[in-house]
């Protein structure tokens, strides 16, 4: 585990939050040797923190035991340089073993995912997080998307939470954040963490920071740190015309080829993984691999994307 607060070390601005894929080798066993390269290849490009088992990191598809090899190697890999946080989901009983799991393999957080296919209402979504906060002493940050949508009174009611330290939105819809920023601004004092967590952040990241929401995950940083870290660094820097560059450029293409199949959000960046050349294997079912053309466009497109940051030199 990393020494400083994990509140504290996830605002460090050096680089956006590292979401690795899971590595597998051609039997569709855990390859974890590859697993440990990734993850210390990102950790070594500037990430800010490591998010390990999270979406991009086929929670869904994990054994138990699977998943905690997973957290313990990156946390390993990451050798205390940046925090490392591991996803935790499904029913209550289960999300609270996956905590407890992590927390024996030394992660640093927690990224608490929705409930399995149940939509809940509030107090039964509060007992949910309460309950996988109180399983460890590991600070939760929990994950708003499908199945778990928040009003701001019940984030308010997280807030309060002891050891909920954060909301990361995966839902898109600005106008609830706005609301949910200030109900808990008004009604909770202290530092409240919030996170960008759409699919290829970055696309939409310039309307999160009006709302005062700076961190957020990139999904491009896993095939291609260097892009993904030169649009961080504009955004910090105020870069307008490399931001609107790379928005034209590279992620709005990017966005719209991962539109074109299911799952695409993780298979497509595991494709990139792999055409940058390290083997991480294929995705697990239900998931399943992109069509050859579209590999072939990804393979364009980053291609595309680093001609770009030459011009920028």
């Amino acid at each position: 585990m990393t020494p400083a607060p994990l509140s504290e070390r996830l605002t460090d601005p050096r680089g956006p939050l590292f979401f690795p894929v899971t590595a597998y080798g051609p039997d569709g066993a855990l390859d974890l040797d590859v697993y440990r390269t990734h993850v210390r290849r990102g950790v070594a490009a500037g990430a800010s923190a490591v998010f390990a088992c999270c979406g991009t990191g086929e929670f869904h598809a994990l054994l138990p035991e699977e998943f905690q090899a997973c957290v313990r190697v990156a946390v390993e890999a990451a050798d205390g340089r940046v925090p490392v946080v591991a996803g935790a989901g499904y029913g209550t009983a289960l999300a609270v073993r996956y905590a407890r799991l992590a927390a024996e393999a030394g992660a640093d957080g927690l990224l608490a995912m929705p409930p399995y296919l149940v939509r809940a209402g509030r107090e039964g979504l509060l007992r949910h997080y309460r309950e996988v906060a109180a399983a460890t002493a590991l600070p939760v940050i929990v994950y708003q998307r499908d199945n778990a949508v928040f009003t701001p009174p019940t984030v308010v009611g997280l807030a309060r939470t002891e050891g909920i330290i954060g909301l990361k939105d995966g839902l898109g819809d600005l106008d609830l954040m706005q609301r949910i920023v200030s109900a808990v601004r008004t009604e909770v004092p202290g530092d409240f963490l919030y996170f960008n967590g759409l699919p290829t952040a970055e696309q939409t990241q310039l309307a999160y920071r009006a709302l005062g929401i700076t961190l957020y995950s990139s999904a491009v940083f896993c095939f291609a740190p260097e892009i993904a870290l030169a649009h961080h660094r504009a955004l910090n820097e105020g870069d307008a015309a490399t931001v609107r560059r790379l928005l034209d450029g590279f992620y709005r293409p990017f966005v719209e080829l991962r539109t074109q199949g299911s799952g695409y959000a993780v298979s497509l960046v595991k494709a990139g993984v792999r055409l940058r050349g390290l083997d991480v294997g294929e995705v697990r079912p239900p998931l399943h691999e992109p069509s050859e053309d579209h590999v072939k466009q990804l393979a364009q497109l980053i291609e595309r994307g680093y001609a770009l940051l030459e011009g920028d030199a």
